[in-house]
Formats: structure tokens, C-alpha cells, sequence
């Protein structure tokens, strides 16, 4: 079974156990069929830009050109450093861009995996993103009406919580034991009166189980940057990563815009 074309990142569908779809050209390959299966990814030295399609010696910020990296909406600062959003006082790369992704209700949450972190995303985006991080629970801090307040209350709480998930023990299985309703509450008393406002009511945690039949006890990371072909048995997905052979594994948003040939066999 060979499927072949530019990949993207991962999507996903969170139930029993999240179900990922692997973008590959026009094809959405389901992934989870394919777990305790021999698969081989062959990079076809061609990277396309996930902007604007172009041709790119390399990627920048995941999956864009150069010139797209400095200047599609897409990749700008307030992706990374949110609290600098200047999209609510009319300054932003794209005012249509905006309006769909900062210009829009955020929340601030509270996420476990191998630690606990802090982070932000559109409200739309939830569970999405904690899928996308390798968290095991979740829970929200705060809900606010645009990106840059979100990202002002992220930025305080990292006095107390990092914003960094270890993508090693994340895949190591190694999920800190935490109270998150208490830290929620934590969290909402570090706040200053003006940002307080918006920490929310709800108290739910959210679970999330992983397709991983063991988690490895090293992980090593493959790149197509060093090396033409990445293979092995399929043994686990998490984040965004495949695991194979129970050790290695592959950053399938590192690779976005990446020209590969899958091959799966059984």
C-alpha cells in the first residue's frame, strides 16, 4: 500500500482513543489502521511551501518558505508570543486573518503531559491542541474575546507554570500526577483583578488516551533532514510524532510541505 505527496500535520478526532488522519497530497490516510504495520517514509528531496505552494530549499517555522515566513499572516509574532497581538488595535499582516484567528474567543489553559504547562488557543481549537502537545489531561483557566489578552494572562502565569511540553517524556509515557482543579485555582488567584475576570466556571478535565501499544523507554528522533528514509513498525502515535520500532520517531509537523512516498506493509 503506497500513498505519495506533500504531508501536513497530523489531524485528529478525539474519542475512546484519538484517531489521526495523515494528509498526504489530495489523500487523508487514516493512521491508526496502520499501528503494528511495517511502514517506510521515503523523502523525495522537494519541500513545498504550506503557504503559498512554492518550491523551498528549506523549511522555516514548520512548512514555509522564506519569504512567506516573514510575511504570511500565518507565521506572524503573535503565533509564537500571543501577548504581542496587535490584531484588536487594528495593526496585524492580513486584517481578514485576523479577524478569523485573533479577533476571536481564546482560552487559557492548563495542560499535562509529562509536566504540567501553561498555553493559549482559539476556543475552536479545543481539544485539538492538547492533542496536538501529547497531553493527557487538560483543563481551561480562562476564556477570553481576542488573542492578545489571552496571551497577556499566559505570559503572567509563567511565573508559575512553564509553557514548554519535554517532548521526550511526553513519549516516554511519563505523565506528571497533578490536581488540576486546585492548580486551576491557583492559577485564577495569580491573576491581577483585571485579567481574573475571565477565568471561567468550567471545572471539566478533559482526558485524552493516545494510540500507543508501549511507550519506549528512549526515544530517538529521526529527521528527513538527516536521512532519506525513516522505516520501522508502527507501534504508537502521540502529539504529532509517530513511534517506530518503539524507539524512534518522527515529527510529522517538523516535515510539513515535505514530498514523501509511504509504503506500508504488513
Amino acid at each position: 500500500m503506497k500513498y505519495q505527496g506533500n504531508i501536513k500535520k497530523m489531524t485528529c478526532d478525539l474519542s475512546d482513543t484519538v484517531e489521526y488522519v495523515l494528509p498526504i497530497g489530495g489523500e487523508r490516510v487514516s493512521i491508526n489502521q496502520f499501528i503494528d504495520k511495517k511502514v517506510s517514509f521515503n523523502y523525495l528531496h522537494q519541500i513545498n511551501c504550506i503557504a503559498c505552494g512554492k518550491k523551498t530549499n528549506k523549511s522555516f517555522g514548520q512548512g514555509f518558505c522564506y519569504t512567506c515566513f516573514t510575511q504570511a499572516p500565518e507565521a506572524s509574532e503573535c503565533v509564537l508570543q500571543p501577548d504581542k497581538c496587535q490584531a484588536h488595535l487594528g495593526i496585524s499582516r492580513d486584517a481578514e486573518w485576523a479577524k478569523q484567528h485573533c479577533l476571536v474567543p481564546h482560552v487559557v489553559y492548563l495542560a499535562v503531559s509529562s509536566n504540567i504547562k501553561i498555553g493559549i488557543t482559539r476556543k475552536t481549537q479545543v481539544p485539538t491542541r492538547w492533542i496536538d502537545q501529547g497531553a493527557s489531561f487538560a483543563i481551561i483557566v480562562a476564556e477570553t474575546p481576542n488573542r492578545h489578552i489571552a496571551g497577556t494572562i499566559e505570559k503572567f502565569l509563567m511565573q508559575h507554570y512553564t509553557d514548554k511540553t519535554s517532548w521526550q517524556g511526553m513519549l516516554k509515557g511519563n505523565v506528571m500526577e497533578t490536581d488540576l482543579l486546585a492548580e486551576k485555582e491557583k492559577a485564577c488567584q495569580y491573576l491581577p483583578a483585571e485579567l481574573k475576570q475571565y477565568c471561567t466556571a468550567d471545572n471539566k478535565i478533559t482526558e485524552i488516551n493516545f494510540p500507543v501499544n508501549q511507550f519506549p523507554a528512549k526515544v530517538k528522533s529521526a529527521t528527513f533532514d538527516k536521512t532519506d528514509k525513516v522505516a520501522g513498525t508502527l507501534t504508537g502515535i502521540k502529539g504529532q510524532y509517530l513511534i517506530l520500532d518503539n524507539t524512534n520517531v518522527l515529527n510529522i509537523r517538523r516535515h510539513n510541505g515535505y514530498l514523501i512516498e509511504m509504503d506500508v506493509t504488513d
